[in-house]
């Protein structure tokens, strides 16, 4: 039994930090302060239900056409739901003033990598193939069970504060099986909604891909709690076949100027039957036209990360590709090694992308172009469209009535925005993690007046630095900020 691990298989510091991180999470509703009046922030109506909130006076974007958006309008939420969207509605509840704010489903990052979360930024100038050698090669082996329950839990709320609901976790980081249950329960000890995709680890003590049945019956039983199991693949056929033994659905990193993950060898896949609505491929670039049509008529999902393929060499982002064979893709952040991670910046590098590309075939006189990106599109590309890539849309992504109150207010009384003249384009081009007030998961209250709830920044800062002072110094790592002999500089 590992040090670090308790006879149940979990870090014992990670159930300590469970106790120090998260203080009075499951607060009383009207401990809380939400709202933007200047005296009376939050108004309890007498005999208000436990987890019965009625966000009053709000610009609502929905993404549900068949709810719509409104200019001033109220959601009620009851017992984790959405329960009502529209004007005017009246209901015993915890009433939370949204007058200055924008009401709207939360972000969903559709890949990203936590356990990484201590070398945030560590690799600023690197690409690919640094990245495979300091962070891959040399960093991943060196990390203990608390180290990858450290990063996943910073990551997770640093993913929550950025108003980032539903998460999609590919950490190849299981080392053993304790490092894989301690980023399950990291996962669930933050609050958030997460796929985690059980990925590949290092050393003799990785029991990937097969530990996989293990977790699925001892963690997730139905699988329909917050956190729900997937599996992290290569391009391989024995792979694709237990993840569909198992019911789970099927990430894979594609990248085209990779001979071992390059896309022709998912449609090698695809020639035997094997490519599906559960395949979510990653990246996805250098492929061809032909290629892309055989992710569309096989029902599959794409996940971009656009800044991170512009800036590590992956290739162009094919959205333009993408979106020309009908298929919109989610959007994703990666890596926080490398780039920042919160949606805004996505969201912005995307609507910005694709715009330069038309723009520049449209200078140079071409007929018949695709149409720009609107400011919405690139929206329900980080909402509805990322659930989707996440096989629940059907559970959240947007405000419909019957779903799960997954529910973000974006503050429009910051210099950033106001006057508000655009909602659309103001969540694209204007605004930033600081307009992130509230933060709302399964109808619970994660953050609220731009703080995390019940989270003591300083005892989680002080974990997440000596996870990564214990790694540098494994590394053999200058502790520096500036030396310019730290990778990536």
């Amino acid at each position: 039994m590992s040090a670090h691990q308790d006879d149940a298989g979990t870090p014992s510091a990670a159930r300590l930090s469970r106790r120090a991180l998260l203080k009075g999470a499951a607060a009383s509703c009207g401990a809380l302060g939400f709202g933007f009046g200047p005296d009376q922030a939050i108004a309890e109506a007498p005999r208000a239900r436990e987890g019965r909130y009625l966000i009053k006076n709000g610009v609502v974007l929905s993404m549900d056409p068949k709810v719509g958006d409104f200019d001033r309008a109220d959601v009620l939420v009851e017992g984790g739901k959405i329960i009502a969207v529209r004007p005017n509605i009246s209901a015993t509840a915890t009433i939370i003033d949204s007058r200055n704010a924008i009401v709207m489903p939360g972000f969903t990052d559709s890949h990203h990598h936590f356990y990484q979360s201590p070398l945030r930024n560590v690799l600023g100038n690197g690409l690919l193939d640094d990245y495979f050698r300091d962070i891959v090669e040399k960093a991943t082996p060196l990390f203990r069970a608390e180290d990858a329950y450290d990063g996943v839990l910073s990551g997770a709320l640093r993913s929550i504060s950025s108003g980032v609901t539903h998460v999609t976790d590919l950490s190849q980081v299981s080392n053993t099986p304790g490092h894989s249950d301690a980023m399950i329960k990291a996962f669930r000890d933050s609050g958030i909604r997460a796929v985690y995709a059980y990925s590949r680890g290092y050393g003799a003590g990785a029991k990937y891909p097969e530990d996989a049945e293990r977790m699925l019956k001892q963690h997730f039983g139905a699988n329909d709690g917050l956190v729900r199991l997937a599996l992290s693949t290569a391009i391989s056929k024995d792979q694709w076949l237990l993840a569909r033994k198992l019911g789970l659905r099927i990430y894979t990193h594609v990248v085209g100027n990779l001979a071992a993950v390059a896309p022709a060898g998912v449609i090698k896949l695809g020639d035997e039957g094997l490519m599906g609505p559960d395949n979510v491929y990653i990246h996805f670039t250098n492929a061809t036209d032909a290629h892309m049509k055989r992710v569309k008529d096989t029902g599959g999902h794409l996940s971009l990360a656009v800044p991170i393929e512009m800036t590590m060499r992956h290739g162009t982002p094919p959205l333009q590709q993408a979106l020309d064979q009908g298929i919109i893709p989610s959007l994703s952040s990666d890596v926080e090694t490398t780039m920042t991670s919160d949606m805004f910046s996505i969201m912005r590098s995307a609507f910005t992308l694709q715009r330069m590309l038309i723009n520049e075939r449209a200078i140079k006189n071409e007929k018949n172009l695709p149409p720009l990106l609107s400011a919405k599109d690139v929206v329900a590309m980080a909402t509805i469209q990322g659930a989707r890539c996440n096989g629940v849309e059907s559970l959240t992504g947007s405000l419909t009535p019957g779903k799960a109150a997954d529910i973000i207010l974006l503050r429009t009384d910051r210099t950033n925005v106001m006057p508000l003249n655009n909602a659309y384009g103001a969540i694209v081009t204007g605004m930033d993690t600081s307009n992130v007030d509230t933060v709302m998961v399964a109808g619970k209250i994660l953050m609220s007046r731009g703080k995390l709830t019940g989270v003591d920044l300083a005892a989680l800062q002080k974990r997440i630095t000596a996870s990564r002072d214990f790694i540098i110094e494994k590394a053999g790592w200058p502790k520096s900020a500036v030396d310019s002999s730290m990778p990536g500089h």
